[in-house]
């Protein structure tokens, strides 16, 4: 195998030997340079690996070079090198197509982290193994044109280091476009680490992502590593991420722009190789201009924006994923998948899903527990009867269960007298309600009681009265 071969740009002498002595070290062949046309040059005459180039260059902008390398040279990644705590260039030199950046003075261990990341995912792309990696096919069910989309947007960013926001509503499959961009890109041998920003308490998030030293507060009987660190190498994925408490994204943004972490108790900073992701079903850019979400964290965040559509934006894709479905029960069970029959393909076809795919799930899984035998008809799917939907983001799936439970009003719904008189209006919403609750609680009556907010007794009541029981 020939010597890998990296090209360094940058004006200052003491940064071009720093880099070349650290990279002659790591078996690697340096060609250090200081100009955009010496740059172009050297670009012209051989292949490089990898490319370092600094941010302010004297007869031009590393942005030039990184738009030149990723126009005629894509299989080389290149990195920019910014001044310290500069996030608007290294945004913006991510945004061009940079791999990653690296913050003078440069953090040797750090430089040598990228430097074998961003290697491996040259070696990937020469040798052809990026193409034989699994695009997702098998779990990212769709043919509808949007979901084609979607799918080769995570084959171009899992080939880079940006930080990507995944916007979508709630059930749409965030989590697993997140894993994806992982698999598919050089940190796939590293860990997945995904945290539900909105299920950790505040009081205990700066311990949760950052770690702590053992008696650095009451209960701190030992050390223990942050999020951060149980993510490096690989990928840190902040789901529900519009959840963080506002003192937490101060922190958060300092972690993701230092590349490195405090635990609490600690005198000395770990460094962190880590790469973000993040998502929320709710509109990041509003809370931002509500005050609820700082701006400097969001486009940090937010450098490059994938949008996963809603299931009703790809009505053409539902039969593909009843399917999958219907397979997947199947395998847990043990029995034949389900066949869905004419008219409740039609009827699913023609459904809303204001939950997504997960409600999809949802409603199959209740739909095999209720048919006879593995045939699926209309009336074992059990569709709420909806209006039209208001907007885009009402998500009114457990809202039967919430007004029971809170006395809310329920969202709305089909007249009594389109679907048979009020008796049936309103156990058809009982039925919902009580269903969901069932299956949130995996069965336990007990549980599913304390949800709807009645007693275990009205509840078998209304289970023998509707038939469900």
């Amino acid at each position: 195998m020939s010597q890998q071969t990296v090209l360094v740009i940058d004006d200052e002498r003491d940064i071009r030997e720093l880099l070349t002595i650290t990279l002659g070290r790591m078996d690697l062949l340096v060609d250090a340079v200081g100009t955009v046309t010496e740059a172009r040059r050297a670009l012209a005459e051989r292949h490089y690996d990898l490319c370092f180039t600094d941010m302010r260059l004297p007869d031009g902008t590393g942005h030039e070079v990184v738009e030149l390398i990723s126009a005629e040279h894509p299989d080389t990644p290149v990195a920019m090198i910014t001044a310290y705590g500069n996030v608007d260039a290294a945004v913006s030199a991510l945004k061009a197509g940079a791999f990653d950046f690296v913050s003078k003075p440069v953090d040797i261990q750090m430089l040598r982290r990228l430097v074998r990341t961003a290697l491996r995912l040259a070696e990937e792309k020469r040798s052809g193994q990026a193409a034989a990696k699994p695009d997702g096919n098998e779990r990212l069910i769709g043919e509808s044109p949007a979901m084609h989309q979607v799918r080769g947007t995570i084959g171009k960013l899992a080939r880079n280091q940006a930080p990507v926001y995944i916007a979508g509503e709630s059930g749409v499959g965030k989590e697993l476009v997140a894993r994806l961009i992982h698999e598919q890109g050089p940190r796939a041998t590293g860990p997945f680490v995904p945290v539900n920003c909105g299920a950790i308490p505040s009081e205990l998030m700066e311990s949760e992502f950052f770690g702590h030293r053992k008696g650095s507060f009451t209960g701190a009987v030992g050390d223990k590593e942050g999020l951060f660190q149980a993510a490096h190498g690989g990928t840190l994925f902040l789901d529900e991420v519009a959840e963080l408490p506002l003192h937490m994204q101060v922190k958060l943004l300092r972690a993701i722009q230092e590349k490195a972490v405090r635990p609490i108790g600690a005198r000395e900073e770990v460094p962190v190789d880590v790469r973000i992701l993040s998502a929320t079903h709710k509109n990041l850019a509003a809370l931002v201009e509500q005050g609820q979400f700082r701006q400097d964290l969001f486009y940090r965040i937010n450098v490059i924006e994938l949008r996963v559509p809603p299931l009703r934006e790809r009505r053409g894709d539902v039969p593909l994923l009843a399917n999958f479905v219907l397979r997947q029960l199947a395998t847990k069970s043990g029995g034949a998948p389900g066949q869905l029959l004419p008219a409740a393909q039609q009827a699913l076809e023609g459904y809303d899903f204001p939950g997504n795919v997960r409600e999809l799930e949802n409603i199959l899984e209740r739909a095999m527990a209720m048919c006879d035998g593995d045939q699926i008809d209309v009336s074992d799917l059990m569709l709420p009867q909806r209006t039209p939907r208001a907007h885009t983001e009402t998500i009114p799936t457990a809202a039967p269960a919430a007004a029971m439970a809170s006395n809310a009003e329920p969202p709305p719904a089909a007249s009594p007298t389109a679907s048979g008189g009020l008796d049936d209006y309103i156990s058809n919403l009982e039925r919902t309600a009580i269903i969901k609750a069932l299956e949130e609680s995996r069965y336990n009556k007990t549980a599913a009681a304390k949800k709807l907010g009645i007693t275990f007794r009205a509840l078998r009541y209304k289970l023998k009265k509707l038939g469900i029981d």
